[in-house]
């Protein structure tokens, strides 16, 4: 069994190891969360953190804070939600425990998204559910998932859990589960991590440090405090064991955590945050695909109205000049990955005429040849000289 002191040794102290917290709440969880997420990336940058993870409670609405500030400071961050897991159909939630997903990629991010939106619509307005017995959890693939075990619940049930979890999420090459590891200076501190330890030889199950972080510094004890109060309706006084028992839910020092947590517990908050690459700068609008062709790529698809639609503007032929100009605006289209709205604004003037609805592309759309050939616009190129850049510009990127 590991036993670890709460002082820090001689030779821990001048050791910072490299760490990425995992599990980390912003005031965007309400009344739980002490910190802006702004605040908590600014702190894990001047800590020397490798990455750290933003992980509110069903939501991700803090993300996007955190994304700037990370943008602006160099730092990686992480993108999850947490979760309390009912274990029964009680509903009390009394016994539940804590799972944390961390996304890989974009696709990880589309489906956590769903998994909060389903256990939004679960629950009254501003709460939410998740049961462990019927969740939908292929949605997690492409994502890390971190288990927080309390002690509340007994060893054989503990180890169900992992199990299960194990089962579920490692059977999925693309996600991997996890025991954390909190380590928040209480009585129990070191029988909660041999009781992990046995769980996890048991279950196949790894551990990995987590923090349960709710504030970028300790001294937004005072704060977190009240704002427990807020949530309990009752005054800080009376709130007794609901107030956190010390501060160490903030960011710590790498030094301190070398003192208190076991090297490859650390390390493995770094093959976490190693998987997860997801960026925010990823999110694109993706167009439906409905407007292209069996069979078809969204170039393809506009490259054969525009040929159809030439032959009838030019029962002879299109001219070179209308040709060159046709091949020039395709090329750039392409290039800029605007075919889908070539197409979707083809639909709209297709579906219109079907239906005797008087439509008529107007303003800039009238220096486009394509335009022209899909019957957007009335203007002939081969009657004046056409500006395609006024419309669209490889330059503005707009």
């Amino acid at each position: 069994m590991f036993v670890y002191s709460i002082h820090v040794p001689q030779s821990a102290s001048s050791s910072k190891p490299a760490y990425a917290e995992l599990h980390c709440l912003s005031n965007f969880s309400f009344q739980r969360g002490a910190s802006q997420p702004e605040e908590l990336v600014e702190r894990a940058h001047k800590l020397g953190y490798t990455a750290l993870a933003i992980t509110d409670e069903c939501s991700v609405a803090g993300v996007v804070r955190a994304h700037g500030e990370a943008q602006r400071l160099g730092l990686k961050l992480l993108l999850g939600a947490e979760f309390a897991v009912e274990l029964s159909d009680s509903g009390n939630g009394k016994s539940s425990f804590t799972l944390v997903a961390l996304v890989h990629n974009l696709q990880g991010w589309g489906n956590l998204c769903e998994f909060i939106t389903i256990a939004r619509r679960a629950a009254p307005k501003g709460q939410y559910r998740v049961r462990w017995s019927e969740a939908p959890w292929h949605l997690l693939a492409h994502c890390e998932v971190l288990l927080s075990l309390p002690v509340a619940i007994n060893m054989e049930a503990a180890c169900a859990i992992a199990a299960r979890a194990r089962a579920i999420f490692c059977a999925e090459t693309c996600s991997a589960a996890w025991l954390a590891v909190p380590v928040p200076l209480s009585a129990t501190d070191t029988l909660v991590l041999h009781r992990l330890q046995q769980i996890a030889q048991f279950t196949g199950v790894p551990l990995v440090a987590a923090g349960d972080v709710r504030m970028h510094v300790r001294s937004r004890k005072p704060l977190h405090d009240v704002l427990t109060a807020v949530c309990l309706g009752k005054p800080v006084a009376q709130c007794g064991f609901e107030l956190q028992a010390n501060a160490e839910a903030h960011l710590r020092t790498r030094a301190r955590l070398a003192a208190l947590y076991p090297p490859e517990l650390l390390a493995n908050t770094l093959v976490v945050a190693d998987r997860c690459n997801f960026s925010l700068d990823e999110l694109r609008y993706h167009y439906p695909l409905e407007a292209v062709l069996p069979g078809h790529t969204p170039a393809q698809t506009l490259r054969q109205y525009t040929e159809e639609g030439g032959l009838i503007r030019y029962p002879q032929g299109m001219p070179p000049t209308v040709r060159a100009q046709v091949e020039h605006e395709l090329l750039l289209i392409t290039d800029m990955r605007y075919e889908m709205y070539f197409l979707t604004v083809h639909d709209l003037v297709r579906f219109a005429r079907s239906r005797g609805i008087l439509c008529q592309g107007r303003g800039s759309a009238a220096n486009s040849a394509v335009c022209y050939c899909l019957g957007v616009t009335e203007v002939d190129p081969a009657r004046m000289n056409v500006l395609f850049e006024r419309f669209i510009s490889r330059e503005r990127d707009e």
